[in-house]
């Protein structure tokens, strides 16, 4: 038995063979261990539920005497209350951190969702949480984790930063479920702002663009900003339409789960615009697809077109998803319903439509100017 100090650690011979750990007379298990090669590391020996263990506290001189032998007090207490500290250090090392999680969602969540919402939540990973968080554990993180990645996020878009957190924040509700955390980090985080921007089409608007798309050079991309215009469907939609998911005849789009944003059938009919538009386009199809690449998948974007026609037109703020919102903003004007609306635009809530709700100020106020008109004429 020894009094392991910084003067005993550095002057223990070393064995001629093996190793032999050298006890303290103090602390009950705490020992220093000198290999035959002459490395030193501080261990402790430990009964616990009848199991005996012994785990190393550190290497020597990454770790002095001194903090080993307080290191040992520690570690005694958490053993003299029933807990195993080798045990706990094991399940440390072997907890899923934030790649895991990862692994995981895109395993298992990321497929449930619309090809378009998984390339953005996959870029949202190895953009934002994954080089700022991939190798803290799961149930490591804290509030602290969550709004340093918020704060790094809103540099670049306050809007971009309150979306990365509410993917994350889902990521975390499956790592409860699955048992790796009880309480989610990323709860109640602090919202950004957001300010919706709000961008309809006029009808002289409508007829520049219209204008400008029977001028572009790319007809096959022109027609896919024609079909979005006449049908309100979201780009990924369009982009990735197929004959086969089309029923001329009847005038109806056979929408599948897997090419809708909530992963729902959808059966929505055509406008007699749009069905001229695709009877004229059959006449020439030669692929599955609408609007094909000559690598046989769809086109991926508009972006090259769309900034054509933004400077043709003029219209410089117009976003690609504002003919979506200008698409019900004609319907709703001329008073169509919002029940009838959002079937149209492939809503599958109630709520989500009623973003659109104060553009019926102008139907209703005809509707109360008609009552005045007929009380007035009797």
């Amino acid at each position: 038995m020894a009094n392991i100090t910084e003067r005993f650690t550095k002057r223990a011979e070393a064995p001629e063979k093996g190793n032999k750990i050298h006890y303290d007379d103090a602390i009950p298990g705490f020992g220093l261990r000198v290999t035959k090669a002459g490395s030193r590391s501080f261990v402790l020996n430990y009964t616990v539920n009848r199991r005996e263990r012994r785990m190393t506290i550190g290497s020597y001189p990454a770790w002095s005497a001194s903090a080993a032998r307080e290191e040992a007090k520690r570690l005694r207490r958490m053993i003299d209350q029933g807990e195993d500290p080798l045990e706990e250090r094991n399940q440390r090392k072997a907890a899923p951190n934030v790649g895991d999680l990862w692994i995981e969602y895109e395993r298992i969540h990321l497929p449930t969702l619309s090809e378009r919402s998984q390339t953005d939540q996959r870029g949202m990973w190895m953009k934002y949480i994954l080089p700022d968080l991939q190798y803290v554990q799961v149930r490591e993180l804290a509030s602290r984790h969550v709004d340093r990645l918020h704060a790094h996020v809103s540099e670049a878009g306050q809007t971009r930063a309150n979306r990365v957190l509410e993917v994350f924040r889902k990521a975390l509700n499956l790592a409860i479920r699955w048992g790796w955390i009880e309480k989610n980090p990323a709860d109640g985080f602090r919202r950004n702002s957001e300010h919706s921007r709000e961008r309809y089409l006029t009808s002289a608007e409508y007829e520049r663009v219209f204008d400008a798309l029977n001028r572009m050079q790319n007809q096959k991309a022109a027609n896919a900003i024609r079909l979005l215009i006449l049908t309100g469907a979201r780009r990924g939609e369009v982009l990735s339409l197929e004959w086969s998911d089309l029923d001329l005849e009847r005038g109806i789009w056979n929408r599948p789960p897997h090419k809708s944003k909530d992963r729902k059938r959808k059966r929505i009919p055509l406008s007699n615009e749009a069905l001229v538009l695709l009877r004229a386009m059959e006449e020439n199809a030669t692929d599955s697809y609408l609007f094909p690449t000559a690598t046989g998948s769809h086109l991926p974007d508009l972006n090259r077109p769309w900034r054509w026609l933004k400077r043709e037109t003029g219209l410089n703020d117009l976003r690609i998803h504002d003919l979506r919102h200008s698409f019900a903003s004609v319907l709703i004007s001329g008073g169509i319903p919002l029940e009838a609306i959002g079937k149209l635009l492939g809503h599958s809530q109630h709520q989500t439509t009623l973003r659109y709700a104060h553009l019926m100020d102008d139907p209703l106020r005809r509707a109360a100017n008609s009552f005045s008109n007929i009380s007035t004429n009797k």
